[in-house]
């Protein structure tokens, strides 16, 4: 009236790997699933691949600020707006009609001749 063999028969037949659930994260997604996600619930899954590209910069087009100066969007000071858009980059698609004191991370080269031309002032915020 022991327990030599614990319910097992043949002492023999408690050797293997097969008889404690498998070799070791084996059964961890099938019978061992509920101990695998409490003891290492950051096991499955996977950590996607990070972007090179970490600083996105806004563009805003010289038609966007001539629209948003007439529209009085801008203060006043002077003949001239201002506006200050930094963390923006200044893109030269469309028209300045206004004079206008510009304050942004960077200019393309147009944008810079569009605004000088009509006028106004680049100056590169830092």
């Amino acid at each position: 009236m022991g327990t030599r063999r614990w319910g097992r028969g043949n002492i023999k037949h408690g050797r293997g790997a097969g008889s404690h659930g498998g070799r070791g994260f084996g059964g961890s997604s099938k019978h061992n699933w509920i101990w695998v996600i409490t003891h290492y619930p950051d096991h499955f899954g996977k950590e996607s691949m990070k972007s090179i590209k970490k600083d996105k910069v806004k563009g805003v087009n010289l038609w966007m600020l001539n629209q948003m100066a007439l529209q009085g969007k801008f203060q006043k000071s002077g003949e001239r707006f201002e506006a200050d858009f930094t963390g923006c980059k200044i893109l030269g698609t469309g028209k300045l009609e206004v004079p206008m004191l510009v304050k942004a991370s960077a200019f393309s080269e147009s944008a810079m001749e569009k605004i000088k031309g009509a006028g106004g002032e680049a100056k590169v915020a830092e």
